[in-house]
Parts: structure tokens; C-alpha cells; sequence
């Protein structure tokens, strides 16, 4: 439970924040301010036609005026992306193209996420959520790649895609000007009361060296669904901080070294074990306490020289997570209730429940970046190698050791007549495994050398199609050393993409801008040891198709509109012949955004979730359409300009809802408030 005082004081504040918000609305029209006056039109998100990669880019913009809590309620409008709840840290999990978070485990490591470079998130712990415990306020921006072919540079076995987060730096508020900068934001939402204050302060004491401090506090208590209903181990509090530095030196500036450190920890009492669920259950509850820490100290080299741009990693990520199971609160408790396992059951005795994790994961990466030509053929070629070491904590529940591994890549941007380019990727990864207990103790070596290509072809005329082929290897991993046989078999997954984008401007009006890339694919894993079946079963592979599309139009009259859709199917074979959905499927969708820009102080839009109905072999989840509202406001003159106010409203109509995939009712309606000033 939060602080009473400290939620008092900040209650006090947003009231305080409402009244200067109306006052701001009322002196911006005793300016008799023309909000009709445009200056260019553009969408909120732009699509990335120039690319054979199915990437999606979510600047700082997007970032303030979606308002979200976790950060996987920032990229779930991803075409591709999908949620296991998300609504809070400890219990959601991220999804992409049907691989990553499931109801069973927060990850299956066929999403990686990346944090200034910095490997995060823990290996397969049963039935706890994303263990990606921090704050969207600390990140500037955020990039989604889908699928295989564009992960060669961020690790091996990446089916599903890959996640980059960058925190802010201290130029942002600065903007490179001597001295102090930096920013205040108060957030308020209704549903589940909840408050954020993020603060940001910048130093620049001179132009080559710069400094950056940001405080996150972020609360919030039990939600509703749309029924009024409590959505059960809802509640949370989150403190986060960032802390950033960069030197720049050289005659040249051609040398700089940054650091960054984040750290988010929940501290929670007497919650359900299984974060998926709303109350404890056969498992019980715990006192459980998450921290997650990142350190990246990075050094990069950019002469004048188009063969040199060198950059150099060094990161640290430390995801700790600590339990004790609470006496009585299981169902199984009860010695005549003994829930049908063989001797009895004691959850307080459950290795489960009661097991601590500890995952750090230290890596070095150096790579380079060349640009030569070829007589008439252009080459951008990355280069690079990295060390990694991964080191898991024994528990009661999961097995202890370490993880050493050694990887090379390579990635090729071929240009051909400004109309061709070929992307050639290879990586070639080797691992040593050590259990530190036993019976898992052993020892183990793997390797595997996976790669892919693109091919684009631009017409001229904003026309382009493109298409790709991957194959990549997730080798074992530590939490496998419980089974002997899966220490020697890696999973294999090939990928294949065929699509097409178009971008262009006075297409319907002058000055309007119109862009659109539509992804198919198809990808198939095999050798499967991630996921289980009940009884002796095994899956012999796992087979995914889709479609992926994003579209945006703008007019100078500051109109847009911004489209993506996301339709999917899998299967599942098994050994046994069986042929079933795939368990990772999410619902058919569509996000369509209707909104207006007037000039650069208003920004209100209306957004419209569509989710189709899911059918599958044993499941049926109702489709459901939900409706949310933005605006934003920035004042241009007088003494709150520099200033910016937002508000939104979520599932305006309250709609009661589960999407698939998720283990919990979706939020019901709410309101959120949020100003932010910079001084």
C-alpha cells in the first residue's frame, strides 16, 4: 500500500494542477489564440516505408501522449504486439507475432529486449510476469522490430522480434545550452487512483559534458473493470531512476562516453504468487519484492573517416526477485483438501512459491559501422562481436548457473542505383553452460550460425516491395539444465516475408502525406522445447502466418489519420499427430486514430480498438470494440508557456472485456489528467 501522506500531498498537487490547467485554457483564449493556423501536417506515428524490416518507431511525442503506465502499454499499439494483461508491471508480458509472454511464463526468449544496449530480462520463471520492471518516463524513445531478419545485431533465437528502449538525455531538456534545465510532470488517473510524479533535472556545465537525473514515482491501487467489478493484485507502487552522463572530447568531438543506470523496484505484501491471476489460489500469497537495475557505459569513436564509427558497450543487467510465501493462504493448506497430489500438499513447502531469482547479465559488445563503395554499388556494413555472461541464482524451484557466450555478426546495406538494396546478415553464437548444483551441474557446449537477407526494390515513384528469408537457432538456455536432453538441442526457426509501401504527398490535396507498407509472413519453429504439452506429447513444430499493416495520412490542414492491423494464425503439431491453434495466437485487430493538429498548441484525437472475435480449438473469446480520447495542449505564450497539458479517456464507453491472452478482465473507464512544465 502507498503512503497516505505522500498520496495526500500529490492529490493536493493535482488539484492544484486541474485549477492551473483551467486557468491555462482561459488565458490562452484571452489571447484570442487562432488555433486554426497549421503549420505542416503529419500523423502522430510515421510509417517506415524505406526499410524492408517490419519496424515500427514510437518517438517522445507519442510516448507523453499515450499516458502509459507499463511499458508494455507502450507498444502494444504495435501492429504485431500484443498484451498478457499490461495494465501492471508485476503481471503483464509482452507478445509479438505470437511468441514472448504467455499465461505460463513472462518470457519464452524469443523477444529480446534491449535497454541502451543493455540485454535485460530473466529466462522462464513459472507462472511471474515480464520481469521488464520500469517505467516508460525513463525512455525517449522506443522501437519495435517484428520478426527475424532485422535481430541478427541484438542476439540469437529472436523469433518473435525485438524490443530497444533509449533513455533520456540531458541535451533533451538543455537543448546543448549551458547551465540547468529540466522538466516536472504530474499524472493522474481514475481508475484505480492512480498518481505519478516524474522529474527531471539536467546540467550542462559546459558543451561537452552533460548530466541528467530523473525520478519516477508511480502508484496505483486496485483497478475496476468495465462491470464495476475489482480487478484483482491490480495495485502497485513503482519507484524508478534514471541517472545519465556524457562527455564528448577530441579536437573533433569525433570521441564520447555516456552512462546510464535505471532502476525500478516494487515492494509488495501479501499478493498472489501467480502475478497472472487475481487471487492466490492453490499457489497462495507472498510478500514479494522485484528489483531491476541496468548500467550501459558505452564509448563511441566517429572521425572523419567513412570506415570508422565505432562503438563500444559495456552493460550490466541485474533483475532480482525475492519471496516468502504467506502461512494459511493457500487452498491446499487444508490437510483434508490436499489438492489431489499424491502425500499432500503444503504450498508454504512448495520450492514454487517460496524460490528467489537472481538473474545478472554482464555483456561487451563492440561493433563498427563502414561506408564504402563498391565501383557503382554502395555498402553500409556493420560489424561486431560480443561477450555475454549470464549468471542465474539457484533456486528452489528453478536450476542455478552460468551462461558464457561468444558471438560474432555481420550486417550488409548493399545500394544498387538508389533502387536495389540487399541487407545480408550472418551471426554465429557459442555457448558454455554450468550448473552449479547438483543434480544440474553439468556442463555444456552449443553453437549454432544463423543469418538472412532482405531484398528492396524502390520504383522511383513511392512505390517499393520487398521481401526476406531468416533462419535463426535459440540454443539452451540455463533453465533447461533440468532436462538433460533439451541441454543439446537448440530450437530452429525459419522466416519468411514478402511486403510492399508506398509514400508519396499531394495525393488527394496539395501538401497532404499519404505512406502504407503492408508485411505478409511466415514462420515455422521446430526441434520445440520451450512449451509443453500435457500427458507424454511433445510439439514437433509450431507454424505462424500473418499480416501486418500500417498506414498514416495528413493534411496541411493538420487533419491525419493513423491505421495499423494485425491478423494471425498458427498451428501446433504434435507428436502424437494432433494438430491444434497455436496457444500464443492473439486476436485479429485493427487501431484506426482520427485526429487534429491546430498549429502547435492543440493536438485531439479519437481512437477506435477493434478485436475480432477468437475461436480456436478449446477457446472462445468475444471480440470487443473500445473507444479512447487524447488531447493535448501546449501554450505558446505567457507565463505557462513551455508548458503542456494532457488528458485522455480510455474504454470511454466502460466496456467490460478480457482480450486473449490476457488472465485478467481489461480496465474499465478512465480518465487521465497529466501536466508537465519545463524550467
Amino acid at each position: 500500500m502507498s503512503n497516505p501522506s505522500t498520496r495526500a500531498a500529490l492529490r493536493a498537487t493535482t488539484a492544484c494542477l486541474l485549477t492551473i490547467g483551467s486557468a491555462s485554457i482561459a488565458f490562452a483564449q484571452d489571447e484570442d489564440i487562432d488555433l486554426g493556423v497549421i503549420v505542416l501536417g503529419e500523423s502522430k506515428r510515421a510509417v517506415q516505408t524505406d526499410t524492408a524490416t517490419a519496424v515500427t518507431q514510437i518517438d517522445q511525442e507519442e510516448i507523453l501522449d499515450r499516458q502509459p503506465g507499463t511499458i508494455a502499454e507502450l507498444i502494444d499499439t504495435v501492429p504485431g504486439v500484443n498484451l498478457v494483461n499490461g495494465s501492471t508491471p508485476q503481471g503483464s508480458g509482452i507478445n509479438v507475432r505470437g511468441y514472448g509472454a504467455n499465461s505460463t511464463y513472462g518470457t519464452d526468449q524469443k523477444v529480446a529486449v534491449i535497454v541502451d544496449g543493455a540485454s535485460v530480462g530473466a529466462e522462464e520463471i513459472y507462472r511471474i510476469g515480464t520481469q521488464l520492471f520500469t517505467d516508460p518516463f525513463l525512455y525517449k524513445s522506443a522501437e519495435v522490430i517484428r520478426g527475424t531478419v532485422g535481430s541478427f545485431e541484438y542476439g540469437s533465437g529472436i523469433v518473435g522480434g525485438v524490443i530497444k528502449l533509449e533513455t533520456k538525455d540531458a541535451s533533451d531538456f538543455t537543448g546543448g545550452e549551458l547551465g540547468f534545465a529540466g522538466s516536472q510532470t504530474l499524472e493522474f488517473s481514475s481508475n484505480g487512483e492512480g498518481i505519478t510524479s516524474s522529474t527531471n533535472l539536467a546540467w550542462q556545465p559546459t558543451d561537452q559534458l552533460e548530466f541528467l537525473l530523473n525520478y519516477t514515482w508511480r502508484d496505483q491501487d486496485t483497478q475496476q473493470s468495465g462491470n464495476g467489478s475489482d480487478i484483482g493484485n491490480s495495485a502497485f507502487n513503482l519507484p524508478s531512476y534514471l541517472i545519465k552522463g556524457r562527455y564528448t572530447f577530441g579536437d573533433n568531438r569525433e570521441h564520447s562516453i555516456s552512462f546510464s543506470y535505471t532502476d525500478s523496484e516494487t515492494d509488495e505484501s501479501d499478493v498472489p504468487y501467480d502475478t497472472f491471476l487475481t487471487t492466490g489460489g492453490v499457489f497462495g500469497n507472498v510478500d514479494r519484492t522485484v528489483n531491476s537495475r541496468t548500467a550501459a557505459l558505452t564509448y563511441t569513436y566517429n572521425p572523419a573517416n567513412e570506415l570508422i564509427d565505432l562503438e563500444v558497450i559495456a552493460s550490466y543487467a541485474d533483475q532480482e526477485i525475492d519471496q516468502e510465501y504467506v502461512e494459511g493462504s493457500s487452498t491446499c493448506d487444508d490437510p483434508s483438501n490436499p489438492c489431489g497430489l499424491p502425500g499432500g500438499f503444503t504450498a508454504g513447502g512448495f520450492g514454487t512459491v517460496n524460490a528467489d531469482h537472481r538473474y545478472e547479465t554482464a555483456k561487451l559488445t563492440v561493433k563498427n559501422t563502414a561506408a564504402f563503395n563498391t565501383g557503382s554499388v554502395g555498402h553500409e556494413l556493420r560489424t561486431g562481436v560480443e561477450l555475454i555472461h549470464k549468471e542465474r541464482k539457484d533456486a528452489d524451484s528453478a536450476p542455478g548457473g552460468t551462461d558464457k557466450r561468444v558471438a560474432v555478426f555481420a550486417v550488409d546495406t548493399i545500394s544498387i542505383n538508389d533502387a536495389w538494396t540487399i541487407t545480408p546478415a550472418v551471426r554465429y553464437e557459442h555457448s558454455h553452460i554450468e550448473g552449479s548444483t547438483a543434480p544440474n551441474d553439468d556442463t555444456y557446449n552449443n553453437d549454432a550460425l544463423m543469418g538472412g537477407v532482405s531484398l528492396r526494390y524502390a520504383f522511383g515513384n513511392g512505390f517499393a516491395v520487398f521481401g526476406s528469408a531468416a533462419y535463426t537457432e535459440n540454443l539452451p538456455i540455463l533453465d533447461d539444465l533440468g532436462t538433460v536432453a533439451y541441454m543439446t538441442q537448440s530450437e530452429k526457426s525459419h522466416t519468411f516475408e514478402l511486403g510492399a509501401s508506398y509514400a508519396g504527398h499531394d495525393l488527394i490535396r496539395p501538401d497532404d502525406r499519404f505512406a502504407i507498407k503492408a508485411n505478409l509472413y511466415h514462420t515455422e519453429l521446430r526441434d520445440v522445447t520451450s512449451y509443453s504439452v500435457l500427458g507424454s506429447a511433445t510439439i514437433d513444430r509450431i507454424e505462424t502466418e500473418g499480416l501486418e499493416l500500417e498506414a498514416s495520412y495528413a493534411m496541411s490542414s493538420g487533419f491525419y489519420i493513423d491505421m495499423n492491423t494485425n491478423i494471425v494464425s498458427g498451428t501446433e503439431f504434435q507428436s502424437t499427430g494432433d494438430e491444434i491453434d497455436w496457444r500464443g495466437l492473439p486476436a485479429d485487430s485493427m487501431r484506426l486514430t482520427l485526429g487534429k493538429k491546430f498549429g502547435k498548441k492543440l493536438d485531439a484525437s479519437w481512437e477506435v480498438v477493434g478485436n475480432r472475435r477468437f475461436e480456436s480449438d478449446d477457446e472462445t473469446v468475444p471480440g470487443s470494440v473500445i473507444h479512447n480520447l487524447r488531447a493535448t495542449y501546449k501554450p505558446q505564450r505567457g507565463f505557462l508557456e513551455g508548458s503542456q497539458i494532457r488528458f485522455g479517456v480510455e474504454n470511454l464507453f466502460d466496456k467490460e472485456y478480457t482480450p486473449r491472452l490476457s488472465t485478467r478482465p481489461a480496465p474499465g473507464r478512465n480518465f487521465k489528467l497529466s501536466m508537465s512544465t519545463t524550467f
